[in-house]
Parts: structure tokens; sequence; C-alpha cells
């Protein structure tokens, strides 16, 4: 399949989704979805929970398209077999009527079956972005080398990724360890 894609339903905004560094928590095959090229982020308005859901775009439209570059158990759910997609670039593309009704709220497809011509997009950097936003991610501390290994954290790293990830200062959070 040319221009390989994973699309995602979901009830989550452009700006939490450039934040986060990428749409999450799905249950997928995260080996497929790592074989994908591009991750298109088609808009749910209807989720009733506003503490999940942060939707801004118009129903059913494909309003971001991103260039895939890892796919890592979701942070939300990192023992709950969900997975977050990765992006590393993004491009905002708008086409209404995106989602035709399908069941599932992840479709592997491509970008010509989602009616998206790929020289119409004009990329950026997530990270620049993440700058721009003011925070600061160490996706690396959550990403695992594999399904039992975790990279190692520091305390300042840890502080660093749950501040940016609940919105507030490094101060804010304590951590203590039992040993």
């Amino acid at each position: 399949m040319s221009d390989e894609c994973v699309a995602v339903f979901t009830a989550r905004s452009p700006h939490r989704i450039l934040r986060e560094g990428g749409s999450q928590a799905w249950v997928l095959d995260p080996d497929r979805a790592r074989k994908c090229r591009y991750l298109i982020c088609v808009q749910n308005q209807h989720n009733p929970d506003r503490d999940f859901s942060d939707a801004s775009e118009a129903h059913g439209a494909a309003f971001m398209v991103g260039k895939i570059n890892d796919v890592i158990p979701a942070p939300e759910d990192p023992s709950g077999g969900r997975w977050m997609i990765c992006i590393s670039e993004y491009s905002i593309h708008t086409l209404m009527n995106a989602w035709k009704g399908w069941r599932n709220p992840v479709r592997y497809t491509s970008l010509e079956e989602m009616g998206i011509n790929p020289d119409d997009l004009n990329f950026h950097s997530v990270a620049d972005e993440q700058r721009n936003l003011g925070v600061t991610t160490n996706q690396q501390a959550l990403k695992k080398q594999d399904d039992r290994s975790v990279v190692s954290l520091s305390i300042a790293s840890a502080k660093a990724g749950l501040a940016a990830y609940y919105g507030v200062s490094q101060e804010a959070i304590e951590i203590i360890i039992r040993g």
C-alpha cells in the first residue's frame, strides 16, 4: 500500500497531540503501526468526558497528518496494552467528512484512500512546536526498549516530564522512593 497510514478517530485537539508528541492511548498492533509512514488524526466530537476530550475541530474532519517516528506504550496506560503513536513532524490539514463511520477507532489505510494528496502537506517539526509551547518532555524515558525493560530515568527527568504532562511547575512535583 502506498503511503501506508494509521488513521485514528480521536477526541484530542491538535494542541494536545502536539504537546504530547503524538496520539494515545490506542489498542493496536504496534509492529504494524511502526511500519506505517503517517498518522492521520480525525476529530471525534462525541466523547462526553471533558477531562479526556478537548476536541476542537469539526466532527469527522481529518485535521492533522503526522510522520510516525515510533510507537511506544502509552504514558497514560503503560501496562494496559495501549499504545502511543509518536510523530516527529506534522502538517495541519483539514479534510471534512474523512471518517466514514468505521466501527474501530484505529484504521490502517493510505493517504490516497483517505483522499489526502501528499503534495498538499507542509510539514513542521513537533520538537520545535513543543519548544514554542514551553513543553519539556523526555520521550526516551517513556519509551520501552522492549516489552520487559524500561530506560532508566533520573528524578529530575521524571519531574520535568510529569510537570509538562500535568501543566504544573517542576517544584509542584514531589517524588518519594521507598526501598
